[in-house]
Order: structure tokens, then sequence, then C-alpha cells
């Protein structure tokens, strides 16, 4: 199956620095967890999880700790077997801070792991949540120890294991020709069974158009998301079908809380709450997603998809007069060339935008033009992917175009917006920071009350919101497009490919892909 993707390549391939989807879509196969989440999402207790490498496990009577007993078929691709050293080493390895990873602050419940023989592991808790088995098998996606032992953390992502992972998974990494393509074969003793497919191959296109192009001539096999503009072309292709999966992805407009030209500095237009507020105000949400998305887009909801939402939550409504109001009292003065003043500065920002998004490229179009009628001036920096995640990730920028994607549990909002998920401790890349929030997200996430922990998430939220990081925008469209012959399973709203091993094409519908220059692999 060829899967084709705008961009030009993905994080290192290892899972404590898959940050976007398609590196995920790569870990998430070639790696294990302890256990996998169920289709509901359940994120509290045990309901609705499934074994993975652990075969069992059992919860101490004061449910400070959870042996998990691995199944002792596992093996790493290698041949070497799963052990429970394995898990001690990659709680090790994600709490480290020379790993810098974005899940370090998802994983502060986890005091440690111990081993209490080779196939039992012990995650121990410093302290007792409603959550704490999710923490322990969602977050901690399990590396070889064998294999990375010796390589320092502050180098693993640049290590050979990093290009080259080997994982236990039913999935084994094949090859990969640095942006171009990465290929995953079944593995074929695997203590899961065998994938029904026998190879991915995920081609990078460049511009969404190319992948688009490649789909629609049955070149390609599967797009992820199919541009809202394209859709109808769809419902007539004799090749390709538009399937509709849940999704727990956002965009917004993300505002840099620090100067990224003078460390640890504020920053000189964004740090002040009432600029912000005015952006927000001069922006017409509905008026852009309807621009882009016609009648299939989803406003966005607050720092959230709307999946997660809660609809008693306000988000400030469009109101230019109000926008220009806050930007007096702020103290940007129109000027004569219509620009807003203060102290001799212009009211001037950057936005960065990844040129392979194409809504996000027209929102930064429509985002520049309604800013000037309040007399802001934008300016649009569109670059590749792998410039646009660099420079997110560094906090080098003004403000930018952002997708988020979220996990299940409203822990994710404290890993995206709270002062504990700064880079490189997690994944607030506003560097936004609000001890009122983090106190509000603590409480909540600890509390066994599960009516006072909802209210408590609610305030949070509207805190937030209140506080105005971000614009939200839209949820990402989540439509894809499948060639007829695929047969796709198990498209989960976090994870659509946590099924991708059961997938299914009928043999007399197999395309060889040695045709167009896609050779497999060899052995």
């Amino acid at each position: 199956m060829l899967i084709t993707a705008p961009g030009s390549g993905t994080y290192p391939l290892l899972p404590p620095f898959a940050a976007d989807g398609l590196s995920r879509l790569v870990t998430d196969n070639v790696f294990d967890r302890l256990a996998e989440i169920g289709p509901a999402l359940n994120t509290r207790g045990t309901e609705g999880f499934t074994p993975r490498l652990a075969e069992s496990w059992e919860y101490a009577a004061d449910s400070m700790s959870i042996a998990f007993r691995i199944d002792p078929r596992a093996r790493w691709h290698d041949g070497q077997p799963v052990r429970a050293s394995d898990v001690r080493f990659t709680l090790n390895v994600l709490k480290d801070p020379k790993t810098a990873t974005g899940y370090t602050a998802v994983l502060g419940t986890i005091d440690s792991v111990s081993v209490r023989d080779s196939l039992t592991a012990v995650i121990w808790f410093n302290q007792r949540t409603p959550e704490q088995f999710y923490d322990a098998v969602y977050q901690l996606v399990i590396l070889p120890e064998h294999v990375l032992k010796d390589v320092p953390h502050d180098k693993l992502s640049t290590s050979p294991s990093a290009s080259q992972p080997i994982g236990s998974g039913r999935f084994r990494f094949a090859s990969m020709e640095p942006g171009v393509r990465i290929e995953l074969i079944a593995d074929t003793a695997n203590y899961r069974g065998r994938a029904k497919l026998d190879r991915i191959i995920i081609a990078f296109a460049g511009e969404a158009s190319a992948a688009v192009t490649r789909l629609l001539s049955g070149e390609a096999d599967f797009m992820e998301i199919v541009p809202a503009d394209v859709l109808p072309r769809l419902d007539s292709s004799a090749t390709v079908r538009p399937v509709p999966y849940p999704g727990l992805q956002y965009a917004f407009l993300g505002f840099n809380h620090r100067d990224p030209r003078r460390a640890g500095q504020p920053h000189p237009i964004f740090s002040d709450r009432r600029v912000r507020q005015a952006i927000h105000a001069a922006l017409d949400r509905e008026a852009m997603l309807t621009n882009i998305f016609g009648g299939r887009g989803i406003l966005g909801a607050g720092p959230y998809p709307r999946a997660l939402a809660d609809t008693t939550i306000r988000v400030p409504a469009f109101d230019r007069a109000r926008a220009a109001a806050l930007l007096d009292s702020a103290g940007w003065r129109a000027g004569g060339d219509g620009v807003r003043m203060k102290g001799g500065r212009p009211l001037e920002f950057g936005i960065l935008v990844p040129s392979s998004s194409a809504p996000r490229m027209r929102y930064a179009v429509l985002i520049q033009e309604q800013l000037r009628a309040v007399g802001v001036r934008v300016n649009i920096q569109s670059m590749d992917f792998n410039a646009f995640a660099e420079r997110q990730d560094a906090g080098n920028f003004d403000a930018a175009l952002m997708a988020q994607a979220t996990d299940p549990t409203p822990a994710t909002t404290r890993q995206n917006w709270a002062t504990s998920g700064i880079p490189p401790a997690g994944q607030n890349n506003t560097r936004y920071s609000n001890p009122r929030v983090d106190a509000l997200l603590d409480s909540s996430l600890m509390s066994f009350d599960v009516a006072r922990g909802r209210e408590q998430y609610r305030r949070a939220v509207q805190n937030i919101i209140d506080d105005v990081p971000a614009v939200w925008l839209y949820d990402v469209l989540t439509v894809a497009g499948v060639h007829r012959r695929i047969r796709p399973e198990g498209m989960r709203a976090d994870a659509w490919w946590s099924g991708l091993a059961d997938w299914w094409i009928p043999a007399d519908e197999r395309i060889d892909r040695d045709r167009i220059g896609l050779r497999p692999a060899q052995p």
C-alpha cells in the first residue's frame, strides 16, 4: 500500500521524537505499548484497554504501582526477546532532560520502574490519579535497551537508530530515502500475528497538489487528509473514494509569548493581553472558515478539537470596533500610512506558515487582509514543513499558524498550554504561561470526583480562552482519500493508523509497484 503525503520528510523515527502524524504512523506500527487504548478512548481506569507487550497487569493494594507481565513471545525485530528492563530503560530515557522529548511533561505522575524478574516490570507512581494506567501505557512506547543503551540520550535523535529503528510491532522498518520515501514491511514472525499488508510505502510529494495528483491517478492508495476543494472530485472518481474518520486535530494562530530575538524576555507585542484580545476580535473566524472550507468546515472551539470541547465555554466574538478600542488603550495609535505605531515602532509581525498546508496558506492571506483593516501589518513567512517545525520548536517566530494533534485525555491541554509543557518538556510552542491555569489543570486531573474535576477543567479552559494565547481557527477536516481496492480497519480518532496492520487488499486487486519505480526493499 502506498501512502502519499505532502511535505518532504519526518522527524527522527524513534517514539520520543515522533511529533507529527507521519512519524507517529511509523513509530506506532514499528514499536509497541504495554497495552492499547480502546476505540472509545477511555482514559480513566483500565476499561477498554487491550494487551500488547504486556499480556496481563495487576495493581498493588494501595494503587501506587502496577505490575505488567511481558508476553514471553514478544521479540524485537532483530530477534532479541523483549524484557522488563526495556520498560525501565524507556522511562529513564523519557524522563532525562537531555533527551529533549516533548513527552516529559505527561510523565510527571510516574516515579520509576523496577524489574521484579525478566518478564515483570513494575511501574511506580508518586501519586494515585484517575489516569495513571493511561499514563503508563499510552505515553510509554517501549524502546529496545540492548540497541540504545550505549547512545547518549542527547544524541538519540541523530543516532543511526533514529533513521533505522528496531521495534517489536507488526511492521518492521525496511528503508528510508530522506525526503522521498519510507518503507515498512510486515514482520512475518510477530508475536501478535503477521500484518495483513505486505508493506507500507510513505511517499513524500512536496506540495499538497502533487499528492492529490498521485492519489487521483491511481499511483497512490491513500492520502490522510484530502483538501476540501478536492473532495467533490472523489465523488466521481472510479478509483478513489472519500472516507471520513474521526480526528483530534485543531488549528490556530499562536502568539509567541517570548521574544525570539532576546532570550527569556517577554514578546514586545504579544506579552500585552490587550493586543492579543484585539487581534482575536479583529478576525472574522466564521467568514474565513466559510471562505476556505465552504459548508464542510468546523469552527475552532478553543485549545482542543471540538470533539473534546465543552459547549458552555465562551469564545470571544468578532468585533472590529472593540479591536480598535483595545489597540488604542494599549497605546498603538493609527499612523499616517494606516499602520499603528507605539514609541516609533510599527505594529508589525510575521506569521510562520507551512507551505505544505493549503488551508493554512489561505488563512495567512485572509488574516493579513483582516488585520490590515485595524492597522496591523502582517508579513507572511511561508516555508517547507521541516523548516517550519524547526523554527516553531525553537521558538524562533512572532506568530505561527499551528496545528495540534491531541491525545484523547484532558491532560493533553496541560502538555500543550501549561507552563510545564513549554519545550523541551512538552509541546507548548507558544511559550504561554499562566499560574492560575496551571493550578486548575493540575487540580482537575488529580480529582477522583468526576464532577469536581470536570468543573475545574472547564474553568482552566475558560481562563486560557479569555487570556487569548491564540486565535482558534478550525478543526482539521479529516476525510481521507482511499483507493477502492483498500479495505481499511480501525481508524481511531487519535490515530487513524492504529489498525493499519489489519487493513487488507483482495489478492486479485494488488498492484505491482515496481512499475512506478517503488521497488520493495531487499531482505
